[in-house]
């Protein structure tokens, strides 16, 4: 049996970018706390035929293995720049792309960056509800970092560290419920 899995995904289009930063730190964290195998992925990864799906079987090779990555993902970590007070375009567009129900229970830790504080409600007014849709299972804390809270593309202030911890925190039940699945299923 594989190795479970986290896996970010970042709603960035260009390199280098913070919210790929801080999707990648929550990410490395959660891999590192808990044994998991780990990728983050941003919408560069999707290269052009992206833009032009309209299903997922549009995709090229390459992107249909990015979803199905992120599908098959034991706990996700998304991730968005604030563009005029919501999510990019690109990313909800790729979201759109998936079946309604291919989230359903999945643990998802949310995070977003923003120029100022003013876009904080991101995360309950925007990617919340997004994801309640799908029906998965968001955790309570969530991670709002500004351009501040960054030196060189990473972290650089201890509340947004200490945010980070406590979002890692709160996969742990997941984590544990799914490796007793699993060596429950092996016996």
């Amino acid at each position: 049996m594989a190795n479970p899995t986290v896996v970010g995904l970042s709603g960035n289009f260009q390199r280098p970018s913070k919210t790929r930063s801080l999707v990648a730190n929550v990410v490395s964290r959660i891999s590192h706390q808990y044994g998991l195998a780990s990728e983050v992925f941003d919408l560069v990864d999707f290269g052009d035929s992206l833009g032009a799906a309209r299903y997922t079987n549009d995709l090229d090779a390459s992107s249909t293995q990015i979803v199905e990555k992120i599908l098959a993902a034991d706990v996700l970590v998304v991730g968005t720049p604030t563009y005029k007070g919501s999510y990019t375009g690109l990313f909800k567009h790729l979201i759109d792309l998936l079946d309604p129900l291919a989230l359903q229970g999945k643990p998802i830790v949310l995070t977003a960056t923003g120029g100022s504080d003013r876009h904080a409600l991101i995360l309950e007014h925007q990617l919340r509800p997004l994801f309640g849709f799908f029906m998965a299972h968001t955790l309570p804390s969530g991670v709002f970092a500004v351009d501040r809270d960054f030196l060189d593309y990473e972290i650089a202030t201890a509340h947004i560290n200490a945010r980070i911890t406590q979002a890692v925190s709160e996969i742990r039940p997941f984590v544990t419920a799914e490796r007793t699945i699993v060596a429950g299923a092996a016996e």
